[in-house]
């Protein structure tokens, strides 16, 4: 495995900070933000769609540090029923990704309204009442299997190996049954952003999910999560207050091993071989109550203790 980290997680640094400090800490990539719920403070996507030498330079400045390009992240949803910007600007990320000899791109699935008629997104999570059935077939059928569909054969247009969606809440895939739905209907272009830290408020249990997705692996994000029992206990797992009330909130995205100690972190890797991954483990930092740089320290020093970075090599003997 090999370790980096999404170049927003120092998203208040110039690309030439991010990057130093990057080399400093012994990484080996970073993932870089794009478009969508990022405003990108590393990436110019127009430019770099139609500037061969600013793409060139880009990957000058990550190669003369020893640096790769992870991925492109075009984390968003391509599928608001009033916002097509953040489907372009998926689309445009694939070119460029494409371009710039980049094999895959992490992004989300997308979640579209609940009818022809509607205006914001919904998130199905329960089977009842009845209409919950109609959306979701309106969703999937109409939007998301056709939108996919059309994405994948982009994708395979520019050279785009791998689309890797994050499992996250109020998408259409958030959790392996839908991931491997949306998978058998598009094809193998489409796996997991592996990110455990939407998987514990869900309350799913990600070493379970590595295992039930095997190949299906196509990236991994390693972010914590604190579940806060007592305020849980009363609210629940379901939680829309402030992200940045951490002491009111059930759950909150938090710097590794702060939420799960570094026994869980090494049972995960772990898990991630037993399931035959083999690739990056990209540290996303949003803990609202440490300083940036300094929990992407702690998460790096973390993973660089617990994570696999050598082929296996044992056998037994022959006797």
């Amino acid at each position: 495995m090999k370790l980096g980290f999404v170049s927003d997680s120092l998203g208040a640094m110039s690309l030439e900070d991010m990057l130093d400090n990057a080399a400093r800490m012994g990484v080996s990539g970073v993932e870089v933000n794009t478009c969508g719920w990022s405003t990108a403070p590393h990436f110019d996507l127009r430019t770099m769609l139609g500037d061969a030498g600013a793409r060139k330079a880009y990957q000058t400045a990550f190669a003369d540090r020893g640096l790769e390009i992870i991925s492109l992240n075009a984390n968003g949803n391509p599928l608001h029923p009033t916002d097509p910007v953040q489907a372009e600007g998926l689309k445009d990320t694939i070119r460029v990704a494409g371009a710039m000899g980049i094999k895959t791109v992490c992004t989300m699935s997308g979640l579209p309204a609940g009818n022809a008629n509607d205006t914001m997104p919904n998130w199905v999570v329960s089977s009842w009442p009845p209409e919950t059935q109609e959306i979701l077939r309106y969703q999937w059928d109409e939007k998301l299997i056709p939108f996919w569909t059309e994405i994948a054969s982009l994708a395979r247009e520019n050279g785009v190996e791998r689309i890797a969606l994050e499992l996250h809440g109020n998408q259409c895939v958030y959790n392996v049954p839908s991931l491997r739905r949306l998978r058998e209907a598009v094809g193998p272009m489409i796996g997991a952003n592996l990110d455990p830290s939407h998987l514990f408020w869900m309350g799913a249990d990600p070493l379970v999910a590595a295992e039930a997705l095997g190949d299906a692996i196509y990236h991994v994000h390693a972010k914590d999560t604190l579940l806060n029992a007592p305020v849980q206990a009363t609210t629940s797992l379901l939680e829309n207050g402030s992200l940045m009330d951490i002491p009111a909130r059930s759950w909150s995205y938090i710097t590794l091993g702060f939420g799960h100690g570094e026994e869980w972190w090494r049972q995960f890797c772990y898990r991630l071989k037993m399931a035959g991954y083999d690739g990056w483990l990209s540290i996303e930092h949003e803990d609202v109550l440490l300083n940036s740089l300094e929990g992407l320290e702690k998460s790096v020093a973390l993973l660089q203790g617990v994570m696999p970075g050598k082929p296996a090599d044992y056998k037994p003997q022959d006797i």
